[in-house]
């Protein structure tokens, strides 16, 4: 379980053939989604491209400057360029997350949802249409707040608690990886657990029991996010596949609801013959 919760950002398992597929190439396959990612295309690489180029004009140097006193002068170059990619990818998630994407993320995910077969789950937050052609065009106003990842004032400030881990040689991005991942991980089902109607307390008693699973999770969509100008494009399919991991609890919880609740045993009647 921990390694398909590593892998559901690039993997997800579809539930009717069995077959685990790539999270990009299940996004790539799906012309249905393809519309969500055109509208925030070009926004995406204007954004990712401006915050990438104006960290590296500006503050690279000065980083490698500073990390060489306790990396040398090798690995600070390495370092610093993870470590701009990592501020790169944080502020370009945040300025895009906040004033763009997340209604963009909150129908990929919803999309998948209903095209996995639970469009039972997303009715209980928006309208849809079974009519419509595709899942997307399924999609109708909300009816409940939808949000795919909160703002969290906390996350921001844990990732610049966490910056100068990157001052550890070799190990220190990692670990500023991971522990970066262990906030983040959790976010990406907030919209799933919306859904599920679980109060504050039961969503941290759930997200207790999988922490490591989440972890590794937001660690691997960080990793996929530190990809210049492409990030919001991964940022999408990482949304798929936190989708598709859904489905597969989903898929899981009504199994064990129905074998909690076996089928009532027929009543005796005489026969009257």
């Amino acid at each position: 379980m921990v390694i398909e919760a590593f892998l559901y950002p690039l993997k997800a398992q579809h539930p009717s053939i069995h077959r685990v597929e790539d999270g990009i190439i299940y996004f790539a396959r799906h012309p249905f989604l393809y519309p969500l990612l055109r509208a925030q295309l070009l926004l995406c690489v204007l954004l990712s491209a401006f915050v990438l180029t104006n960290l590296f004009f500006w503050t690279y140097l000065p980083q490698v400057a500073f990390l060489a006193i306790f990396h040398g002068r090798k690995l600070a170059f390495l370092n610093a360029t993870f470590l701009v990619l990592g501020e790169a990818a944080a502020i370009t998630a945040l300025l895009f997350e906040c004033f763009f994407a997340d209604e963009t993320l909150v129908d990929v995910f919803d999309a998948t949802l209903i095209n996995e077969g639970f469009s039972d789950l997303v009715a209980t937050s928006r309208v849809l249409d079974p009519s419509a052609g595709n899942p997307v065009k399924q999609l109708g106003k909300p009816v409940t707040p939808a949000i795919y990842s909160p703002f969290s004032l906390r996350q921001i400030i844990e990732f610049i608690v966490f910056l100068p881990l990157n001052f550890i040689p070799v190990a220190g991005t990692p670990l500023f990886l991971i522990m970066t991942g262990l906030r983040a991980g959790p976010l990406h089902h907030y919209r799933y657990l919306h859904l599920l109607g679980l109060t504050k307390k039961e969503r941290d008693i759930y997200l207790n029991r999988r922490k490591l699973r989440y972890t590794w999770f937001g660690f691997t969509a960080l990793i996929l996010q530190l990809v210049p100008v492409l990030s919001m494009l991964f940022l999408m399919t990482t949304a798929t596949g936190s989708a598709l991991w859904a489905s597969k609890l989903e898929e899981e919880r009504k199994s064990a609801k129905d074998l909690s609740d076996p089928a009532p045993a027929p009543t005796y009647q005489d026969d009257p013959t």
